[in-house]
């Protein structure tokens, strides 16, 4: 690896799944204005949901989530008592009823509720929004507590994806992060979702882990590959034990270095390109019959805090704490502490925590940052004529951009950005120069690869 690209590695940037990114959300933000966006929703257009459950039954040291280890139900159960509250409540300040073209479950662990308590937060969201025929519905599952009852209602519920968290088989680098999960676990709730009717299964992978090799994580693949499932994400793990207090248990010492981060990253990639799967933007891995394979073949892969994704919609709602939506207007974000989340719903008021509103310039420069994530190239011109902004809204000489093409990461076309195979594993720095909330700030992210 050259020294070149090790001074890019090294760079703390955003995985930008919004933009502005969430640090610059602001705690002054006014729930009214959040009221007053989600009115002016056009009725007719389609929507997402997102639904946030901070629980989980056991702790995985890696997780960098806002969540809750639950050794009892009752909290469980009363959140998502409260989670039911809050779809009426949101829906009660949309201008109609109005279309659901994507439902994802995440966390924290949604498969944490008893199936139904699950089933009641989705006859709430039956009894406020349409869901369209085709909609995906997607859940985040954890193969360890993942009840037999549970598949069966998941099934029956009509979801039509489910995402497991693997990252590594290894047993050593499993104690190593706290999640213990052989193989035959994982495959038992893969096979039983399957059974229910659940057709899409994704797996989450992550290399850069404590006592990781590329040799363990190669036989994690093997072992997944057998599994067959439709989608792999492969993400680099992020230590920011300042942020998230649990990954202080992890031993740095045990901690690949960068050159062997960016050993496991290609050769994982390899191995799933060789398997046959499509490489989508920077860490997604598809089956070329798979709609997120689709989407990146016909240009329409987005990019928003589930990673890559398929939903064109330009709203999703976030439900339950510390959840982030979108609107056209702004990103929103809920209060992150159960207990105030739950008492602002409880007294029918919107559980806003933080947000921001987009100017122009966000809007422009977040759908640059989109392009470049999912596409690998930008037309700069082009750009901002969609959006109307003025001809001459960058600087064609951006330096950070002519020592990049110097140095082999992209290729510059007029206006035209690309970026090249030796730039791929750093795509998010080159994203970055066009984040203009990084100047002069403190730089809390992880590492680029």
């Amino acid at each position: 690896m050259s020294d070149i690209l090790k001074t890019y590695m090294n760079r703390n940037v955003p995985r930008y799944t919004s933009y502005p990114t969430a640090p610059h959300f602001s705690k002054d933000f006014d729930a009214t204005a959040y009221a007053s966006w989600l009115h002016d929703l056009p009725p007719k257009d389609a929507i997402s949901l997102y639904l946030h459950v901070p629980f989980c039954r056991q702790l995985c040291w890696y997780c960098g989530c806002n969540m809750k280890l639950a050794k009892r139900d009752e909290p469980i159960a009363q959140y998502a008592r409260t989670l039911v509250q809050e779809v009426g409540l949101v829906a009660g300040h949309l201008p109609d009823r109005m279309k659901v073209s994507h439902l994802h479950w995440g966390g924290g662990t949604p498969t944490a509720l008893v199936p139904d308590d699950l089933e009641r937060a989705m006859q709430a969201v039956h009894q406020h929004f349409t869901v369209t025929p085709d909609a995906e519905l997607a859940i985040e599952s954890d193969p360890r507590t993942l009840s037999a009852e549970m598949i069966a209602r998941i099934g029956k519920l009509g979801f039509t994806r489910a995402s497991f968290g693997v990252q590594e088989f290894d047993p050593k680098v499993q104690k190593a992060i706290n999640r213990i999960q052989p193989p035959d676990m994982v495959r038992r709730s893969v096979d039983g979702l399957r059974e229910a009717g659940v057709s899409g299964i994704n797996f989450d992978l992550i290399y850069g882990l404590p006592h990781q090799t590329v040799g363990t994580l190669l036989e994690t693949i093997d072992l997944c590959l057998e599994m067959e499932p439709d989608r792999i994400a492969l993400f680099g793990y992020a230590h920011v034990p300042w942020m998230a207090r649990k990954q202080r248990l992890i031993d740095e010492a045990a901690l690949p270095g960068p050159a062997e981060r960016l050993l496991q990253s290609k050769a994982a990639a390899k191995a799933l390109t060789d398997a046959g799967y499509m490489a989508i933007g920077l860490d997604h891995f598809a089956r070329p019959s798979d709609s997120m394979a689709l989407a990146a073949k016909t240009g329409t892969l987005r990019r928003n805090f589930q990673g890559y994704t398929t939903d064109l919609a330009d709203t999703m709602l976030g439900l339950g704490a510390t959840s982030i939506g979108r609107t056209p207007s702004g990103y929103v974000q809920n209060l992150s502490e159960t207990g105030a989340w739950a008492r602002a719903v409880e007294s029918a008021a919107l559980p806003v925590g933080k947000g921001v509103a987009f100017s122009m310039d966000d809007k422009l420069r977040g759908r640059v940052i989109e392009m470049i994530m999912c596409a690998g190239h930008v037309d700069l011109d082009q750009a901002g004529a969609n959006i109307g902004a003025a001809a001459n809204w960058y600087h064609p000489h951006i330096p950070e951009l002519d020592q990049m093409q110097a140095d082999g990461l992209i290729v510059r076309d007029g206006s035209r950005i690309s970026v090249t195979d030796k730039g791929a594993p750093v795509i998010r720095v080159i994203a970055s120069v066009f984040d203009s909330y990084l100047t002069g700030q403190p730089q809390k992210h992880a590492i680029a690869v």
